[in-house]
């Protein structure tokens, strides 16, 4: 392969968040990257976009060339953000409309390619404009600081400004995994998205697999739909509806023999394997199997991540992205569980162990009407948690690091749920 082109100002080179994200989303070693210059001899500029606000501060990549795409990849879903947020991507999405943005004196990033080498070969957006069966495809992408658990998402448009789709990327071990598991989630979703009280999902168009990244091509949300408002309270036909697939309710079943108990513990092996913690975690689910072994509760799938800023609603009716933690065989209630954990955690800033008694608040409160009685509730609560230190080590172990704010005080709130002496 060639070798790359570095220019002195290539951002790849970049240790913050505009480094992470040029990495990911340009880092065919053929492309050159120069920002407030020219293209290297014997290259052509193939796309260019305005780092905003500046290069040591970059929040967003705009492509330029097409007014009404740049406009659009600020305006596009603004409903869906935060209010600070809003306001500044609303104002600059007026300027982009009558081409304004390319006058701004924000930093210009200049992708180019050697003479005589197509798009199409190395460029991502001309892949996925392929993909897409389109002649030309704009990207637009958010820039956050480098964590390994975060996956730089395009927002794709064509030259007009319609949204054509978003395109995640998994460039580790931890994001490929996530990226392939939401792909798989939405290729069966359409079979029960249309039964009563089921989200509507947004389709999978393509799922890309290219120089190691795995990338997922999802179609566009509706354009009109609107946040659900975080006081809302709990859609629990939806949960329900998510949890059956479609399918009458299931018999409840004892915790013990469970396909879910048994992933707990062939987890828990692996990562006694692994990491210093991981026997804590062996001796976790089998206390769990101790104290709710012979409680009875219905098992189903859950969307994994059903927090209030995946959920939106489009026609009167509720619509459910990024189900990337989707998965069968859990008890039902986890999502509602997930729902009180993280709002208590990301929404309110609680610590983890404020956020487990959020947890059994919710379920005292809101179980009854999935037709949970209090030992559902216990074990509902308990598994749920161990779930999702289980999932934050699957998240280190493939790359992503450990959570800090929810290892160890996760564990440690688990272990204490389940030593003998805690009354059930």
């Amino acid at each position: 392969m060639t070798a790359r082109v570095a220019a002195p100002a290539d951002p790849r080179s970049r240790t913050d968040g505009l480094g992470w994200v040029t990495r990911a989303v340009f880092g065919d070693e053929r492309l050159a990257l120069t920002v407030g210059g020219p293209p290297p001899p014997g290259h052509r500029a193939v796309a260019r976009y305005a780092v905003v606000p500046s290069v040591v501060r970059a929040r967003f990549l705009l492509p330029l060339g097409a007014p009404r795409a740049t406009a659009a990849s600020l305006l596009a879903y603004n409903a869906l953000r935060p209010p600070k947020v809003r306001a500044v991507r609303a104002a600059l999405g007026g300027l982009a409309r009558v081409g304004a943005v390319d006058l701004a004196p924000f930093p210009r990033l200049t992708v180019s390619l050697p003479d005589g080498l197509a798009a199409g070969e190395v460029l991502l957006a001309g892949r996925l404009a392929g993909a897409l069966g389109g002649p030309s495809v704009y990207a637009a992408c958010g820039v956050r600081p480098p964590d390994p658990n975060h996956k730089p998402t395009l927002q794709l448009f064509d030259p007009a400004g319609r949204p054509l789709g978003y395109a995640k990327i998994g460039w580790n071990g931890a994001t490929r995994a996530l990226v392939t598991a939401e792909a798989a989630a939405l290729r069966e979703l359409p079979a029960v998205a249309g039964t009563p009280d089921h989200p509507a999902a947004p389709r999978l168009l393509a799922e890309v697999t290219a120089a190691g990244q795995v990338i997922a091509l999802v179609e566009p949300l509706p354009p009109e739909v609107r946040g659900v408002p975080a006081g809302d309270p709990p859609r629990l036909a939806a949960l329900l509806a998510v949890a059956r697939r479609g399918r009458p309710p299931a018999s409840p079943r004892p915790l013990a023999g469970s396909a879910f108990l048994a992933r707990l513990a062939a987890e828990a092996q692996r990562a006694a394997a692994g990491t210093p913690d991981g026997p804590r975690a062996v001796a976790a689910v089998a206390a769990l199997a101790r104290r709710h072994g012979d409680t009875a509760v219905e098992f189903g799938h859950w969307h994994g991540d059903w927090v209030p800023w995946n959920l939106g609603v489009h026609a009167g009716r509720l619509v459910a992205w990024d189900w990337e933690h989707s998965g069968p065989d859990v008890p039902l209630g986890f999502d509602l569980a997930h729902d009180a954990f993280q709002r208590a955690l990301v929404l309110r800033g609680e610590p983890a162990a404020t956020a487990v008694r959020a947890v059994d608040a919710h379920l005292d409160h809101h179980g009854g009407g999935l037709g949970l009685g209090p030992a559902a509730r216990r074990l509902v609560a308990d598994g749920y948690l161990l779930e999702m230190w289980l999932r934050t080590w699957r998240l280190a172990d493939a790359g992503a690091g450990w959570n800090a704010a929810l290892h160890p005080a996760l564990l440690d709130a688990v272990e204490k749920r389940l030593s003998p002496g805690r009354p059930i």
